[in-house]
């Protein structure tokens, strides 16, 4: 009964094991899935930063402008854009540089050397992903100031349609520190383009800029005040998307503003929205002042108590509490380390160490040759005079002060009373602003070479849309033809975040680990035969039991009567014994695997439960194999 025991539990163990190994191996799968899936989304968030948010179809793009997109950028078959609708101003630098004027004015608040705007223009190509026939305005000096701008074809009136102003960037060497932003420029009659420099008076300010590791997309306007009639500067808030690559990829992108008459905004970098919002609750600072504010000659009374708690006056310093004691004392217990050298300096002069030649004692004084750790403490625990070690004092409880309790005579923190604002007001329309006839480019730049192409402004959203496809999607298309593999883009993007190299790693390894681990042809183990038993786990009764005790009984009997025609068939028996244990071997052979299974691990546990010696359990196995 209690090797059946043994073995019923030997089963379920081995079964338990069995299904252990299987929710390991789907772990591990899900595990390799998982790395898979992140490496995958790190790739293409890479790639869709040009276009995440509200790409555009390009569907309706003027048949001139298909291109195959098997086509190498070689074949690209470039005419320039056209406007489809009405516009107020449109620039693609393919033609004669016409109507734009360079200003001859000079920089105010600034040294004479730098404040002359003498920065270089040129209409190019791109340097890289070249589109034949395309060129556009190019910014070629460093450390200079640029100043170049045009009149619109015909000026905006901010009434009742919407402004759109859209045009394409390329910062070729990538930036360090400088702009690419445009100015729109207010209307007024004594508007000069020959003397546009940085305080000429803008309706709208728009584009790129960066300088260290700030990096920006302004949208600015100036709000005329209706009362004072003045200026005030109002600054979008910061897009919450990660500008950072349109700044270094080295590619074309795509810049966008949009005003609509209902007071909202949208700025979009390559027909995605990176940010949007109302001028009237998204612009810093507001462009409604607030209706009260603080009294300024309301001052704060000269009993008032804003302290919300003080030492308590009743509390009384304890006796045992001496404030002279130090916080730091020697250790009275601890001894000076054996082999301590006293008399041996730290430091000795290098022996090695000779006078220079030039060397004069007038001028340089006394030479002395440099000091050197000294090569004798090295391996002593120490030289030069010993001094204990310092350790907390126990004794020390530093400058008594009272314990703080509640201030009975608090009255909170002060503040001026409200007063109604003098200068409030409210403009419920901040979106009619001052009429725009001009558009500039006042720029400063460490880095040259920064490309600006096929300016649009318009009013109707599908106009822009058309212009861009002409232009900017020409573009996109080459630099998508040009990009490189798969394998310079995981490079690349390990190089941005060193720790997907783990990731790399891990999914190289994972598939040869789960393919092994599924497909490569475990080692049966003594212990696994053991266990395989396919009637181990089925109950055993007592009716059972009595049986196989009988069946054991009878082959003892049969056991001692074998032993005694084995004595007198001597030699000859031992022979017989031979034959027989070859005809056991040969029907358990043809014998099914799981009787031979069950017979073989049968007599086992019978032997280990009779406890017979080694010749009586042989016999009893011969006989068993006779039986089945």
């Amino acid at each position: 009964m209690k090797w059946k025991r043994q073995e019923f539990w030997k089963g379920a163990v081995w079964k338990v094991l069995q299904i252990t190994r299987m929710h390991f191996r789907w772990d591990w799968l899900c595990l390799g899935v998982l790395i898979i899936s992140s490496v995958t989304a790190e790739i293409e968030n890479e790639e869709t930063l040009d276009a995440d948010v509200e790409v555009e179809d390009f569907d309706k793009q003027p048949q001139e402008a298909d291109v195959d997109r098997d086509k190498s950028s070689l074949e690209v078959v470039y005419q320039t854009p056209k406007p489809s609708g009405e516009v107020y101003f449109t620039e693609t630098f393919d033609g004669v540089l016409a109507g734009w004027v360079l200003s001859k004015t000079k920089k105010e608040d600034t040294d004479d050397n730098i404040a002359k705007y003498d920065g270089r223009w040129e209409v190019e190509e791109l340097k890289e992903n070249t589109v034949p026939g395309d060129r556009g305005l190019v910014l070629k000096s460093v450390a200079k100031h640029h100043a170049i701008s045009a009149m619109l074809t015909k000026a905006f009136i901010f009434n009742n349609k919407p402004l759109i102003v859209q045009y394409e960037v390329n910062f070729q060497e990538g930036i360090d520190c400088g702009g690419a932003y445009i100015k729109l420029l207010s209307s007024s009659d004594d508007l000069n383009l020959e003397y546009f420099f940085d305080k000429t008076p803008y309706t709208i300010m728009f584009g790129p800029d960066k300088c260290g590791e700030d990096y920006k997309l302004h949208f600015i306007f100036r709000h005329k005040n209706p009362k004072t009639g003045e200026y005030d500067e109002k600054h979008a808030k910061r897009p919450d998307v990660d500008l950072k690559k349109f700044y270094l990829d080295k590619k074309t992108h795509l810049y966008t503003l949009v005003l609509k008459p209902d007071d909202t905004f949208e700025m979009l970098i390559d027909q995605s929205v990176v940010s949007k919002g109302s001028l009237l609750e998204d612009m810093v600072p507001p462009v409604n002042p607030p209706k009260e504010i603080e009294d300024p000659s309301d001052k704060k009374p000269d009993g008032w108590d804003e302290r919300p708690k003080i030492p308590d006056p009743n509390a009384v310093k304890p006796d045992d509490w001496d404030e002279d004691e130090p916080s730091k004392i020697e250790d009275p217990d601890a001894v000076k380390p054996e082999g301590w050298l006293d008399d041996e300096p730290q430091y000795v002069p290098d022996p090695s160490a000779k006078k220079p030649k030039d060397w004069d004692e007038e001028m340089d004084g006394e030479w002395e040759a440099p000091q050197i750790p000294n090569p004798k403490c090295e391996t002593a625990p120490g030289c030069g005079h010993w001094v204990r070690p310092m350790k907390n004092n126990p004794n020390y409880k530093g400058k008594w002060k009272a314990p703080m309790i509640d201030n009975p005579n608090y009255q909170g923190i002060w503040s001026p009373r409200k007063i109604l604002n003098p200068d409030y007001f409210e403009d419920l329309h901040p979106f009619k602003m001052t009429t725009v006839n001009a558009i500039g480019l006042e720029l400063w730049s460490m880095t040259s070479d920064i490309y600006f192409d096929n300016f649009i402004i318009c009013s109707e959203k599908e106009v822009a849309d058309r212009w861009a496809a002409d232009g900017w999607g020409l573009k996109k298309l080459v630099a998508s033809a040009n990009e490189p593999g798969m394998f310079s883009q995981l490079v690349t993007a390990a190089e941005d975040h060193p720790w997907l190299w783990v990731l790399y790693i891990l999914t190289l390894a994972l598939p040869v680990g789960l393919g092994v681990l599924f497909c490569w042809p475990a080692k049966k183990t003594d212990e696994d035969i053991d266990f395989k038993k396919p009637d181990i786990s089925k109950p055993i009764t007592k009716g059972e039991l009595k049986p196989e005790r009988e069946e054991l009984e009878d082959d003892e009997i049969e056991l001692e009567e074998e032993k005694e025609n084995e004595k007198d068939e001597g030699e000859g028996g031992e022979d017989d014994d031979d034959e027989e244990n070859e005809v056991a071997d040969g029907s358990q052979e043809e014998g099914d695997k799981s009787n031979k299974s069950g017979s073989e691990d049968e007599m086992k546990e019978a032997d280990e439960g009779t406890g017979s010696g080694d010749g009586r359990l042989k016999s009893v196995r011969k006989r068993r194999v006779r039986k089945d």
